[in-house]
């Protein structure tokens, strides 16, 4: 532990991983990268229970990395108008970060939502459960393949120096360059790397969502791992916006992604108080 300490401590990353020719290949890309493979194996993994043809999942992925991607940009783009008014071009510079995952997570949602719409069961007791998708079950077994894509991808804000937290002078706090520190912070060289506080957490809650996928057996298929996903890691942002420095949009004094926290939590346990009636109905 010592030694990852001292690494934070002392190493400044280089956001390019390395150069092939003209081209530059970045951390933060990678990380997406290994992400997305690393998720899509994961539902693989869940699948089986449910033995959803492959074709339509793969079909799917395509989907929801497209619009995926496309609302974490937008979003992102949203919150920091006023920038993008002044720099419209840096709207495609993805590969210098940049991505929202509120924006990610609602854009998922409505793919998965008219996807499954269109690949409904022909009957209400189809038993080719091959050639339907159902939104719940998928949600459930897509919560953790997007946790863990959150745990590897803010890797990449490690390498890009953003999304850091306050000065700090403890062990662990990590060194950033002069360039990219943030106005009125120029003087202090080390801070808390809340990329690494996001990721154990999200560490924490990939254990937790496999512990309640594989272990308690009757949750599958309905939604409520999911939303247990969204409180989770709503709680986890709420709190660790305390420490972030990034600029981003305040209502009232508090910060948009903390507002955007509390509405998932309670919107979730508006949910899962109805599933847990419904079901006894």
């Amino acid at each position: 532990m010592t030694l990852i300490f001292d690494f934070l401590h002392n190493y400044h990353p280089d956001p390019i991983f390395f150069h092939l020719g003209i081209l530059n290949i970045y951390w933060y890309g990678l990380g997406y990268v290994v992400g997305i493979v690393g998720g899509i194996l994961i539902i693989f993994s869940l699948n089986r229970d449910c033995q959803i043809k492959k074709e339509l999942l793969w079909d799917l992925f395509f989907w929801l990395i497209i619009f995926g991607l496309l609302g974490a940009r937008f979003y992102y783009v949203i919150l920091n108008l006023e920038y993008f008014f002044q720099n419209p071009l840096d709207v495609f510079k993805i590969w210098q970060g940049g991505m929202a995952i509120h924006g990610a997570i609602i854009a998922g949602l409505i793919t998965l939502f008219f996807y499954c719409k269109k690949h409904k069961p022909l009957t209400p007791f189809s038993k080719n459960r091959r050639d339907e998708l159902n939104f719940r079950f998928l949600s459930d077994i897509f919560a953790p393949a997007l946790v863990f894509g959150q745990m590897i991808g803010r890797w990449g804000n490690y390498f890009n120096q953003e999304l850091y937290g306050l000065p700090t002078n403890l062990l662990w706090g990590i060194p950033i360059d002069f360039k990219n520190r943030i106005n009125g912070y120029e003087n202090f060289e080390f801070f808390h790397p809340t990329f690494l506080y996001e990721s154990l957490g999200c560490l924490l809650i990939l254990l937790i969502l496999f512990f309640l996928y594989k272990k308690i057996p009757q949750m599958r298929g309905t939604g409520n791992i999911f939303l247990i996903y969204l409180i989770l890691y709503s709680i986890l942002r709420f709190f660790l916006e305390f420490l972030r420095i990034d600029s981003t949009l305040m209502i009232l004094g508090i910060k948009y992604p903390q507002i955007m926290s509390i509405i998932l939590i309670l919107i979730s346990f508006g949910f899962l108080i109805r599933n847990k009636f419904c079901a006894k109905y």
